[in-house]
């Protein structure tokens, strides 16, 4: 199975991470956490993103905020699907970082999640990577079908007590 990548810009996106990394492991995906940041590392974050393919990666996910320019940095460096998640700063609530994720020019795609979305980004990681992989893919449907029965069950408890 195809690793994930995960990298943050700052330990300060560590809680959403948690939510991608939590994700991963209830699938059994294995995955890499590093923090590289494009402004003051970007070295580092420039050779992990070309050697993902050959170290076994199958996908990126790429978390800042603010000025938010890590997902496309990593996603300038590789052609491996990056997917990019804006992380909620001091100032525009988020915006700022959404905006810069989500606006790529023609040629270097990022994915975008929601706002603070890590684990909706391990989720369309998980869903990448299952295109070849048949048991994640399993995985992958029983726990929709298990999200709709809790789903049903809180409507039935909500009818219930009205």
């Amino acid at each position: 199975m195809k690793k994930v990548g995960i990298v943050m810009g700052s330990d300060s996106d560590l809680p959403i991470i948690r939510k991608a990394t939590d994700m991963l492991k209830s699938l059994g995906i294995p995955f890499e956490v590093h923090i590289y940041s494009a402004h003051r590392t970007p070295d580092e974050a420039r050779d992990f993103a070309r050697s993902a393919r050959n170290e076994g990666f199958g996908v990126i996910i790429a978390a800042a905020g603010m000025a938010a320019h890590l997902a496309g940095a990593i996603a300038a460096n590789t052609t491996l699907p990056v997917i990019g998640i804006p992380c909620k700063g001091p100032n525009f609530d988020g915006m700022d970082a959404l905006l810069s994720t989500v606006q790529m020019p023609t040629g270097i795609p990022v994915a975008t999640v929601a706002v603070n979305g890590g684990a909706n980004a391990a989720l369309l990681a998980a869903e990448m990577i299952a295109i070849e992989d048949s048991a994640l893919a399993e995985k992958l449907d029983e726990k929709r079908k298990s999200d709709a029965a809790a789903v049903l069950a809180k409507d039935a408890a909500v009818l219930q007590n009205l």
